[in-house]
């Protein structure tokens, strides 16, 4: 597949962002919990990432009004640059007396990075003819999750060779290669409209989403999604390798592998195939999350490891197979000029249900016991198969809103 000059640089660009990203994590969770010494305070630092974000998508339709979506993204990769930089200067001198300041640097970077996604999301149908944008989001996630499954393993050894402060230079270098990059992108077009308010931009993407039949369907299946993929996080995932498998760490890892490298499988099914899932979007749509319904209730069930392993990287394939079809039906259906606020909106929803979801998912396994969270999950995701299901002449061609 021939990729064009600007989508070759954004992929780069945000590839080395993303790498950048998972050393940066890897090194802060790291320090955090080796300063403090609790699991908590670890596991703190991704609840200020997602509340950030969450602030960060429903503050960023007013600065897509007032910059040009290229130099938005480059824009926010700089300036983590710079905060990285100064955190990575400043770590030696942190202590006990002052480690709050290291979670006030980790959600001013989050506030920046939730501009990227959305910004990122916009440019790739500005960038790609819409005849190739399911392929080109198949290259775009097969190399991404490829990314996130290679890097927390090379992260975790790193830490064997490297201080925790040398890999924090180590990403704000790829960070900085980053912002060149992006900086290299082409211009695109930029129309402000200023006869706004500042509510009326904020609520702008709101209520695109409200008043399209489409678009509301998604963000009912992205919310319930999202809740059901709370389950999927490390915290939940270490409890059930230890209290429903009986093992150890070594198997928390295979069981995160083998759903990353699931991921990848799927979008590369949707990367060669692409011709198939682009005429049935709707069907791939009902199909993906069917499947995730029923590996994820196996799996909670399962008491075999391997088999753990199998249903992981099941519910991987199947989650890619629902979303790329979903992703480019978003972006085929609604204009250049509301996606970024519709997709702004739609990470809002995400982030927020996150960040809830996965407390309560945490209450539910602590009463219920781990197996209960899984059940409940593969229900939601049946729910939102449902919902995919019924709406599928809806789905089935998109309509420029």
């Amino acid at each position: 597949m021939k990729l064009n000059r600007n989508f070759n640089i954004l992929l780069t660009g945000q590839s080395f962002a993303n790498i950048g990203d998972v050393l940066y994590m890897v090194s802060i969770i790291y320090v955090i919990y080796e300063l403090i010494g609790s699991a908590a305070s670890a596991a703190f630092v991704p609840f200020i990432i997602t509340s950030s974000m969450f602030v960060s998508n429903a503050l960023t339709p007013l600065l897509m009004q007032r910059f040009n979506l290229k130099w938005l993204l480059a824009g926010s990769q700089i300036g983590k640059t710079a905060l990285l930089f100064g955190l990575a200067y400043g770590m030696p001198l942190f202590s006990l007396s002052n480690y709050y300041f290291v979670f006030f640097i980790i959600g001013l970077i989050s506030l920046l990075d939730g501009c990227a996604s959305p910004a990122t999301q916009s440019l790739i149908p500005i960038y790609v003819e819409k005849t190739r944008l399911l392929r080109t989001n198949g290259v775009n996630d097969a190399i991404t999750q490829s990314i996130q499954t290679v890097m927390w393993f090379i992260g975790g050894s790193l830490l064997f060779w490297l201080a925790a402060n040398d890999i924090l230079w180590l990403s704000a270098g790829l960070f900085s290669i980053s912002s060149v990059l992006l900086c290299c992108l082409s211009p695109v077009a930029h129309k402000p409209d200023s006869g706004q308010t500042n509510w009326q931009q904020i609520s702008h993407g709101w209520k695109l989403v409200a008043k399209s039949p489409l678009l509301k369907r998604i963000a009912w299946m992205d919310f319930l999604e999202t809740a059901a993929g709370t389950v999927w996080i490390a915290a939940l995932l270490l409890v059930f390798v230890q209290e429903a498998l009986l093992k150890g760490e070594a198997w928390w890892g295979f069981i995160n592998g083998s759903f990353f490298l699931g991921l990848i499988v799927g979008s590369l099914l949707c990367l060669s195939f692409s011709r198939v899932f682009e005429e049935k979007l709707s069907w791939f749509i009902f199909l993906g999350t069917f499947i995730s319904s029923i590996t994820t209730f196996l799996f909670g069930l399962s008491g075999f490891p391997v088999l753990a392993l199998l249903f992981s990287f099941l519910v991987g394939v199947a989650g890619q197979i629902k979303n790329i079809p979903q992703q480019t039906l978003i972006q085929s259906s609604t204009s250049e000029s509301d996606l970024p606020t519709v997709f702004t909106t739609l990470g809002a929803i995400g982030t927020g249900t996150f960040g809830i979801a996965s407390l309560l998912m945490g209450i539910i396994a602590d009463a219920f016991g781990i197996r209960a969270v899984f059940m409940l999950s593969s229900f939601l995701l049946l729910v939102v198969g449902l919902i995919a299901f019924k709406g599928r002449v809806l789905l089935c061609r998109p309509q420029q809103l």
